[in-house]
């Protein structure tokens, strides 16, 4: 299957040489390229891509902004994954709770990004592991404990488990090691939980478990 992906960034030698990546690999295809955030929420919406891949600092709209207008449009089907050359936690704590899938450096090597995009695009979520350890951190000092949310009741005690080995920033093989089971039985879990909680992707059940004060708690 062809992947379509939308380029959304302000400088055309970026989009030439993103785009040029893209072309190298059968699977993805360049749809749109866009130099500003108001182009690329309109053309997201016309095209709607399977990605879409957005600069944070855009002309008119910026990349964060984009993201929040194109994930928050009824019937959106389309992935955001956003792109900065700075590694900022204000950038990522936003974009992640806007719903961005990913949060990229520029830097990434083209072969890292194009498997970005695929990762992107089955519905995961991609988030250098150093990054999501300071969010927590962030979620972990600054927000105060809430009570349980109802829809975490509807959770197996496995599943609950699994949720609060994510919030913990594991990998799927990470959890398998954890609670002796194999790599595919935790993403059967992780996506009966996703479907129950109503989360788009994994990093969003971070989001979920830290803004519910359920990290660090011992499963029920």
């Amino acid at each position: 299957m062809t992947l379509r992906v939308l380029l959304a960034d302000d400088h055309a030698m970026f989009r030439s040489g993103m785009r040029a990546v893209l072309e190298t690999q059968p699977d993805l295809l360049c749809v749109a390229e866009v130099g500003d955030g108001h182009e690329a929420v309109a053309e997201t919406l016309r095209l709607r891509p399977d990605v879409a891949i957005l600069d944070v600092r855009m002309p008119r709209l910026d990349g964060l902004a984009a993201t929040e207008a194109i994930l928050a449009a009824p019937g959106n089907v389309t992935r955001v994954l956003v792109l900065t050359t700075y590694d900022n936690d204000d950038y990522v704590y936003r974009a992640l709770r806007a719903g961005a899938s990913g949060f990229l450096l520029k830097s990434l090597p083209p072969e890292e990004m194009a498997s970005a995009i695929r990762v992107a695009a089955r519905g995961d979520a991609l988030i250098d592991p150093s990054v999501t350890r300071r969010l927590i951190a962030r979620f972990t000092t600054s927000i105060e404990p809430t009570a349980v949310p109802a829809d975490f009741e509807r959770l197996t005690s496995r599943e609950r488990e699994v949720l609060l080995l994510l919030a913990d920033a594991r990998s799927n093989a990470e959890i398998a090691v954890a609670l002796h089971v194999g790599e595919e039985t935790v993403k059967t879990h992780v996506s009966r939980i996703l479907a129950k909680l109503s989360l788009r992707d994994r990093v969003h059940a971070v989001v979920y478990a830290h803004l519910n004060g359920l990290a660090g708690t011992p499963p029920r």
